[in-house]
């Protein structure tokens, strides 16, 4: 069936094109039709064809050159220095054989680009070779260059998968698209272990697969990947809204599991779920507490990984369409809309979002071509989850630590390495540099730098106002003086023992990481302040300091000791990357269209039916708040 849906397809394109054109094949890689011809350069420089062609198929068409057409690597190279200016800064090139792609990094991209493609297109017209076009980040980022390396040296294995999949999504539905269900695996009246499974009669999507990283045993920590209707062999896709383990932790236990499908997320959160993933299994080997999955499971995610940008609609299976949009939480962070069967039901599932523009990104998405069913998060649904503008939380911040950097103080803020950790950086550096906080130094401890490093490759979702600080006024935040990486545990003495200054550090719950040694050597201070900014789950250590218990006991030097807290404590919601209360109904307000259904979930139990009445109550919609392991019809 497949082969005949491709043969139809290579008619249709032949006979669009010029005849000029010299098509040598026609392949089905994943999603993509992918167009080898003799003469790129004809295609590359009509773009409205192909972007006709694309919207008549319905599918996302991309043309490489046939291998004897293409020049000489060493010629190559040579072409890509003579077409590109010297102020794009390019810092390497390769080639990838399989794909008949130049792999161009360069600190400045859009110079390869060039003004609306010309110079890209000058690229494959000189050398045959298709341009692929990569940011070298300000700051090194050993995670994706081990990404790229990844991606680079399985590049026979990566085709041979995308085309098999491609096969599959290709083939055409078998039964009519009359019913969809989402069954809930974890994350429904909790938060952490996120994880639906979106069926209908053709296709099983998994949306997120996290972990709860809070919990005390094994059976509160993982998604119900036992229940009846989950069959690892049956799974079309996986679709990540974005890298918090909550939402990702559990993708490398899925390959471990036998699953051989693609994950589809943006290019961001790839990255930063790479990163996370690793550390999770680094923390679990160090605390003798092995996860279920390794590395290599890691490496085998990141093969099968299909990095999908803000708005593009892309084929996931015989029936479903996913589109992803900015949900304004963290870098990369997406909701994803799912078109089931032609146009039969539109499914948006949020993940986490933020409905309000922060310093980093640009607020949650509004605006879906249709949407019927609504999966939304609650984790500030609450009514009394009133939180202060973020300028006031600035405003509050600030006294904060110029209070405690007077009277001799450190500051100690336990923050997520991804999000909050940059969002703070942004306003430390602001603040510091207009000197409205005394200039001291802000040490950066555990895989903040790393996800800093990737949050400077990936400019492209950050917020309107700070790309053009970075881009147009020359100043990025992230590579100021102030910051400091600590390296090595020496340095943590030495900060301790030293000046006032401020650390941020993971983990932001406190349950593991260095910030809880920071913690036990601040704590007995009272000159010393720790600030929370984030969200602090049930059972973790963050969550106990934060209720006010005023005494702790930890393991320090293989022994539990009881650690008295004499430090102040102090709570600033502002910051946090989800929205509240007031934000989650205003969301739902403006929906648009105006879905007929919505399903809450990643709240406490009392947040997501308290959310879920009013939103009912308010707005007169069907409201649903599921169980984990409960399954719900949806169409």
């Amino acid at each position: 069936m497949a082969s005949e849906v491709l043969e139809e397809t290579k008619k249709t394109i032949i006979s669009r094109l010029p005849e000029r054109v010299k098509v040598a094949k026609v392949e089905f890689e994943g999603p993509e039709v992918v167009i080898y011809t003799k003469n790129p350069e004809i295609i590359t420089e009509n773009g409205d064809l192909i972007r006709n062609l694309a919207k008549d198929l319905r599918k996302r068409i991309i043309i490489r050159s046939d291998k004897t057409v293409l020049l000489e690597p060493e010629k190559t190279i040579e072409k890509v220095h003579e077409i590109v200016p010297e102020d794009a800064q390019i810092s390497d090139i390769s080639f990838d054989d399989v794909t008949c792609e130049v792999i161009i990094e360069a600190l400045k991209p859009g110079l390869v680009i060039g003004k609306y493609g010309v110079t890209s297109r000058e690229i494959v017209k000189q050398t045959g070779w298709a341009p692929k076009i990569l940011r070298t980040p300000p700051i090194k980022s050993e995670i994706i260059g081990r990404i790229r390396n990844t991606v680079k040296n399985s590049s026979k294995e990566r085709k041979k998968f995308l085309q098999n999949l491609g096969q599959k999504i290709h083939t055409g539905s078998k039964y009519e698209n009359d019913w969809a269900r989402l069954t809930s695996m974890g994350g429904f009246k909790e938060v952490g272990r996120s994880c639906s499974l979106l069926q209908t009669p053709n296709s099983k999507v998994l949306l997120d697969c996290g972990v709860n990283v809070a919990a005390n045993e094994d059976k509160n920590s993982f998604p119900f990947l036992n229940v009846p209707e989950f069959n690892i062999q049956d799974l079309d896709a996986v679709v990540i809204s974005h890298a918090h383990l909550d939402h990702c932790g559990f993708v490398p236990y899925l390959y471990h599991y036998g699953y051989e499908g693609p994950v589809y997320c943006t290019t961001a959160t790839r990255d930063l779920m790479t990163l996370l993933q690793l550390d999770h299994i680094d923390i679990a080997q160090r605390e003798d507490n092995p996860l279920p999955f390794n590395t290599k499971h890691v490496q085998k995610c990141i093969k099968h990984t299909i990095c999908l940008d803000y708005g593009e609609v892309t084929d996931i299976s015989s029936d479903i369409r996913l589109t992803l949009h900015n949900a304004g939480h963290i870098l990369g962070s997406a909701m994803c809309h799912m078109h089931i069967g032609d146009g039969s039901h539109n499914l948006v599932y949020t993940g986490d979002f933020k409905y309000e523009r922060s310093r980093l990104l640009e607020p949650a998405t509004t605006r879906f071509p249709r949407a019927e069913t609504v999966v939304m998060e609650s984790t500030y649904g609450g009514r009394d989850d009133v939180h202060p503008s973020r300028n006031s939380a600035e405003k509050e911040m600030m006294k904060t630590i110029y209070k405690t950097l007077k009277r001799g103080g450190k500051v100690l803020v336990p923050v997520f390495a991804v999000g909050r950790a940059q969002e703070l950086m942004i306003v430390l550096e602001e603040y510091m540099h207009h000197g409205m906080i005394e200039e001291v130094p802000i040490y950066i401890d555990g895989m903040i730098w790393e996800a800093t490093a990737i949050h400077t490759a990936r400019p492209e979702y950050l917020s309107k106002d700070l790309r053009d600080q970075i881009f147009h006024m020359g100043r990025n935040p992230f590579v100021s003086d102030s910051f400091i990486k600590v390296t090595n545990t020496n340095q943590r003495k030495d900060i301790v023992e030293g000046e006032p200054c401020i650390i941020l550090s993971t983990s932001g719950m406190l349950t593991g990481g260095n910030s809880v040694e920071y913690f036990k050597c601040l704590c007995e201070d009272e000159r010393n302040t720790l600030i929370f900014v984030g969200y602090q789950s049930e059972g973790s250590l963050g969550k106990r300091i934060q209720k006010g218990y005023k005494e702790i006991p930890l393991e320090h030097n293989n022994k539990t000791r009881v650690f008295n807290v004499k430090m102040e404590i102090n709570t600033i919601h502002g910051f946090s990357g989800h929205s509240n209360r007031r934000q989650l109904m205003d969301y739902v307000k403006r929906l648009s269209p105006r879905p007929d259904k919505i399903i809450v979930c990643h709240g406490d139990p009392y947040k997501t039916v308290d959310l879920a009445s009013s939103i009912h109550r308010s707005y007169k919609m069907e409201t649903k708040t599921p169980l984990n392991l409960e399954c719900t019809r949806i169409q």
